[in-house]
């Protein structure tokens, strides 16, 4: 858990200071294909520029002498309502990548997403997490088989859900990935994938083509064109992520069959109370406001404006499916706003990534802790002692001419 004695690191006191000395440390490949948004990016400035238009309305002479910043998620007691998003390839941010993460995780007492396209193995990283909860963020692929497997592998290992990653059906267009031509470095490999060994539930063996019936190549064949024929050959993120054919009827069935009753079905890259609708229809168990970081649909709402009318659809069906939301997120008072606005959990990816860089787990747990204390000072001085009494009474939303409006 948390370490309150913890000393200040006097070279980064905030976030905005930690990405500039991550910066300092990455090469330019790596600080590019973590930092780019989609586009012209605007999206990316604008879920981070979103969040000024919320004022805060504190409150005093409360008794704020005992504050309570943990929630409950997974089962877990998290020491704040903040958990690590899922993010690639984080070896390039330093040698330990995701096994660092892990291990900060652990120590702050905060629970972490893992991204598929990670290169350390979902099963080390789960020992790196011991007991500590872990989600692990999937892509479906249209060869069902590589994810079935995948699916296994992370029930045996003890991840506690499944974050489907719904925003993808085709990928973002990334100019600084573009002309960089990104690739992983030779000394690093995509660890989910292209293993050497057949079990089921140890690897995925992708050295040879699947079998064209397969039951993924059949499902293909079934619903699209005779054209179309699914991506073959090595897993990469550009050649598998993207799933043009995902849909709601059908996939979201097969994914929970998949994987409950030991894991839950999160649904990551909702941004429409359309969308929301339909996934309390189908009876998800989460879902994640998200846009990508900003990298996929540029133009799209920032994930903290999109995040009201979620919610309110949400709790239209009187159903008790938790709303988190990603993107953004640069200091606590982010982390109140969003709860404010109907979240009940946020996720942050790229200061993990920038703590990272600096200083590995020492990095990421500064990272956690800055906004830990940020957030804990925010309840104190706005008036709540409880994360559960943080509602939209606390907020007010400034218009473009700079007027006042109660929420």
């Amino acid at each position: 858990m948390t370490n309150s004695k913890t000393p200040h690191d006097l070279n980064c006191l905030t976030i905005s200071e930690l990405e500039k000395l991550a910066a300092d440390r990455m090469d330019k490949q790596t600080r590019d294909y973590y930092n780019e948004g989609a586009d012209s990016g605007s999206t990316l400035a604008e879920n981070i520029a979103a969040y000024q238009k919320y004022r805060i309305r504190p409150r005093v002479l409360r008794d704020i002498s005992s504050i309570d910043t943990s929630v409950n998620i997974f089962g877990h007691r998290n020491s704040i309502p903040l958990g690590v998003a899922p993010t690639a390839m984080q070896c390039l941010a330093h040698d330990d990548g995701e096994l660092a993460t892990a291990r900060a995780c652990k120590q702050m007492g905060v629970v972490m997403g893992l991204s598929s396209f990670s290169t350390t193995s979902l099963e080390d990283v789960k020992g790196a997490l011991g007991e500590h909860p872990g989600a692990l963020q999937l892509y479906l692929f249209e060869e069902r088989e590589h994810s079935r497997k995948l699916i296994q592998r992370a029930k045996k290992a003890g991840y506690k859900a499944v974050m489907l990653t719904v925003d993808t059906p085709v990928l973002g267009r990334r100019n600084l990935e573009i002309r960089n031509q990104f690739k992983l470095p030779s000394h690093l490999k995509v660890a989910n994938f292209n293993r050497d060994d057949d079990d089921d539930d140890q690897g995925v063996k992708i050295k040879d083509k699947i079998a064209s019936t397969n039951e993924g190549r059949k499902r293909s064949s079934e619903t699209e064109s005779p054209k179309r024929t699914p991506p073959t050959g090595p897993i990469t993120f550009h050649t598998h992520a993207p799933n043009p054919t995902l849909n709601w009827e059908r996939d979201i069935t097969w994914l929970q069959s998949q994987c409950h009753p030991e894991m839950q079905v999160w649904v990551k890259g909702i941004a429409t109370a359309e969308d929301a609708l339909l996934a309390c229809h189908h009876g998800v168990d989460g879902i994640i406001v998200s846009n990508h970081g900003g990298r996929q649909l540029n133009g799209a709402l920032a994930t903290i404006d999109a995040l009201p009318e979620v919610v309110e659809a949400v709790r239209s069906q009187s159903k008790n499916i938790p709303v988190h939301i990603d993107g953004g997120v640069r200091h606590g008072t982010d982390v109140f706003k969003a709860l404010a606005l109907g979240a009940d959990f946020v996720w942050v990816g790229r200061p993990v990534l920038w703590g990272l860089a600096y200083k590995g787990q020492e990095g990421v747990e500064l990272a956690l802790k800055l906004l830990e204390d940020e957030f804990r000072l925010c309840m104190g001085l706005a008036g709540v002692t409880r994360v559960e009494d943080i509602g939209k009474e606390y907020l007010v939303k400034m218009d473009r001419s700079g007027f006042v409006s109660r929420l």
